[in-house]
């Protein structure tokens, strides 16, 4: 792994830094393709959205594109993961507004799935671990993923490739790396995240991609009702791009249909034309 601290190599920050400490500090994990970070600026659309959100103090954005681009033409193919920190603090939650930003990369190896997922698509499971409702922080990557934690934690069978996670009100969110998508009567839909979740970069790439189709799409609350007699279902982030659902066990089954096969065929020679675009709920 290569990294590097406020554009220093360095493989380590302070006992006393903020994100060390609450967790304060937000993260973005970019797919790393021909040497270049793939959809940087969606990715740095969503980075500033929390950045104003947890009211960080001002990002040297010059400073932080030229260290990613240069990292990311170290490597034709791998995963380049952007950490920002609110820097070191003593105890106690407050903050000073003044206090510098850590900038933290980190370059590894894209990982290797099974070469059959696309063609035969994945079972996920329902987990028990709930996503709480808080508004403030839906949609942005914070670093506070203990709720992702524990519910990854839920199974070890290597036949489930993913968890599904519902808030508290029983509504599909999210799955514990990736957003869900379903197809319902040729509708495209994809829950809101008003209240919890991530927005990933990805599902916003597939809502303009399905716009270029004329694929109709929907952002809503979702039930598991819905989800059970939805046609296709499909889970997607930025290093798997998209992976078809075949079952969500306990649930229902599901076929790899026209409308997940044409998004996932259209996504492997799709050039982003909408930079910078990102759906925050």
């Amino acid at each position: 792994m290569n990294l590097r601290v406020n554009g220093v190599a360095r493989d380590s920050i302070p006992a006393l830094d903020r994100a060390v400490q609450y967790g304060d500090g937000l993260f973005e994990t970019v797919r790393v393709r021909g040497a270049r970070p793939e959809f940087l600026a969606r990715h740095l659309n969503r980075l500033g959205s929390g950045c104003q959100r947890l009211r960080f103090p001002p990002i040297p954005w010059a400073s932080l594109v030229q260290e990613v681009t240069e990292l990311a033409g170290q490597s034709p193919d791998a995963v380049l993961k952007i950490i920002l920190t609110r820097g070191q603090s003593e105890r106690g939650y407050r903050f000073d507004p003044d206090q510098e930003a850590t900038r933290l990369l980190a370059l590894s190896p894209l990982p290797h799935w099974p070469a059959d997922i696309r063609r035969h698509g994945i079972r996920i499971r329902i987990c028990e671990t709930r996503l709480c409702s808080q508004p403030m922080l839906a949609g942005i990557k914070h670093l506070n993923r203990l709720e992702q934690v524990l519910a990854r934690a839920e199974w070890d069978d290597p036949g489930i490739q993913e968890g599904l996670m519902l808030d508290h009100n029983d509504h599909v969110i999210e799955a514990t790396m990736s957003n869900i998508f379903l197809v319902r009567d040729g509708t495209l839909v994809t829950p809101a995240l008003t209240a919890c979740g991530v927005a990933g970069i990805m599902r916003s790439v597939i809502l303009d991609l399905a716009r270029q189709f004329d694929i109709k799409t929907e952002i809503r609350p979702v039930t598991l009702q819905q989800a059970r007699n939805s046609s296709e279902a499909f889970v997607c982030n930025s290093l798997i791009g998209i992976w078809p659902v075949r079952e969500i066990d306990g649930l229902a089954g599901y076929t790899i249909g026209p409308v997940t096969q044409a998004l996932a065929d259209a996504l492997i020679s799709y050039r982003d034309s909408n930079e910078g675009n990102w759906y925050p709920s």
